[in-house]
C-alpha cells in the first residue's frame, strides 16, 4: 500500500489539464453548437430558412452523436484523435472527443432557447421589413441570450465530468490522478482531494453562469 501524501506538482498539473480540456472544448462546442442550433432552428418547418432536407440531415446527425455514450465515442474517435493530435493519450488527445460530444448537446440547448423567443416579436420584425439575418442577430440571439448562457454553464459542467471519465483511460487531468494515484494506489488523500476540486470547478462554473444570467436577463 502506497503512502497517503499528495504530490503538489502532480495535483497542480492535473488541475491545469482539467481546466484546459474543459474550457478549450467548451469554446469550440459553443461556437459550433450555436451555428448548428441556428441551422436547426431556421431550417425547421416554418423557420426563417425552411429546408426540411437540411433540417432532417442535421437533426439526425445531432441525435446520433448525442445517443453515443461518451466513453464509447472516446474509443471510436481514437483514429481521428491520432491523426489530429499525434497521440491518443494526454489532455490534447481528449479534445476531439470532448468537442464531438458537447457540440450536439449545446446545439440542442440552443434550439430550445430559440424556441422560447416570442414569435410575435419575430413576426413584428418581419412586418417592419427586417431581413432574416437581421432577425437572427438582432432579435433571436439577444432575446435568447440568458438561456444560451445558462446552456453554456450546463455544457461546461457536463464537460468537467467527461474530462474525469477521459482521464480514467489516459487523458490526464483530475480524473486520471484520482484513478491512477488515488484509487489504484489506495491513496485516499489524492482520491478525495481530486474529487473535491472537481466539485469546486463545477460549482464555480455554475456560479459564474448564474451570475451572468442574472445580469443580462431583463425579463
Amino acid at each position: 500500500m502506497s503512502g497517503q501524501g499528495i504530490n503538489a506538482a502532480q495535483m497542480s498539473t492535473a488541475i491545469w489539464e482539467t481546466i484546459y480540456m474543459t474550457f478549450i472544448s467548451l469554446l469550440f462546442a459553443v461556437v459550433l453548437g450555436l451555428l448548428i442550433g441556428i441551422l436547426l432552428y431556421c431550417t425547421q418547418s416554418g423557420g426563417l430558412f425552411e429546408n426540411r432536407i437540411v433540417n432532417r440531415i442535421a437533426d439526425s446527425i445531432v441525435n446520433i452523436l448525442r445517443a453515443i455514450p461518451f466513453i464509447i465515442l472516446l474509443i471510436l474517435l481514437m483514429p481521428l484523435t491520432k491523426i489530429l493530435t499525434g497521440s491518443i493519450l494526454g489532455a490534447k488527445a481528449a479534445l476531439p472527443s470532448l468537442i464531438f460530444s458537447a457540440t450536439p448537446f449545446y446545439a440542442r440547448m440552443c434550439v430550445i432557447a430559440f424556441t422560447e423567443v416570442d414569435k410575435g416579436t419575430i413576426e413584428a420584425s418581419k412586418s417592419m421589413g427586417a431581413t432574416n439575418n437581421q432577425i437572427i442577430w438582432k432579435i433571436l440571439l439577444p432575446e435568447s441570450m440568458p438561456a444560451l448562457v445558462s446552456g453554456i454553464a450546463v455544457t461546461g459542467i457536463s464537460l468537467v465530468s467527461y474530462t474525469a471519465m477521459a482521464g480514467a483511460i489516459g487523458a490526464g487531468g483530475l480524473g486520471n490522478l484520482a484513478y491512477l494515484y488515488g484509487f489504484a494506489r489506495r491513496n485516499n488523500a489524492v482520491l478525495y482531494s481530486a474529487t473535491a476540486i472537481i466539485v469546486l470547478i463545477v460549482f464555480a462554473i455554475q456560479l459564474a453562469g448564474d451570475t451572468i444570467v442574472r445580469k443580462i436577463d431583463k425579463r
